[in-house]
């Protein structure tokens, strides 16, 4: 984890690499919860015997399942202290270049992008990629703004 002392200190880091968070797996349990609370059923996610003949050779993760990990992760990787508050402000640009198959271990890596100054606040713009257990390209790739509040 990266912890800067300061919102000043946050403002004087941009560029920064914030490292590689913790190892969240990622068992088809987790997919079928996922597809009961979002109600995305898709047979690529559920349907392990007709998944297995499909184009990936098993069930994969939805690319929001994927991205709904970013908040653990940011977690993992970022923290300011003296700040308020930390407020998901949103994201600038989210992809999925490759799939996550079920049984994967996720981790994330970081890069503090940019900051934007607001008035009593501070953007963090963080990169973060998150990788499927060894594989070298990414599953997720997306821009997270957090708002540290002063």
């Amino acid at each position: 984890m990266t912890t800067f002392t300061s919102v000043e200190h946050l403002k004087q880091s941009k560029g920064a690499d914030l490292g590689r968070s913790r190892t969240i797996e990622v068992p088809q349990s987790r997919i079928d919860a996922f597809a009961d609370v979002t109600e995305d059923r898709q047979w690529i996610h559920i349907d392990r015997q007709r998944a297995t003949a499909g184009p990936f050779g098993s069930t994969i993760a939805h690319g929001f399942l994927t991205l709904s990990l970013a908040a653990p992760f940011l977690n993992d990787l970022l923290q300011v202290e003296g700040a308020a508050a930390s407020i998901n402000y949103g994201l600038n640009r989210v992809r999925f270049p490759s799939t996550v198959p079920a049984d994967s271990r996720l981790h994330a890596q970081g890069r503090l992008i940019d900051i934007v100054e607001r008035s009593g606040a501070v953007d963090a713009i963080v990169e973060l990629s998150i990788y499927a257990d060894d594989f070298a390209k990414p599953a997720c790739i997306a821009e997270s703004i957090i708002r540290f509040v002063s």
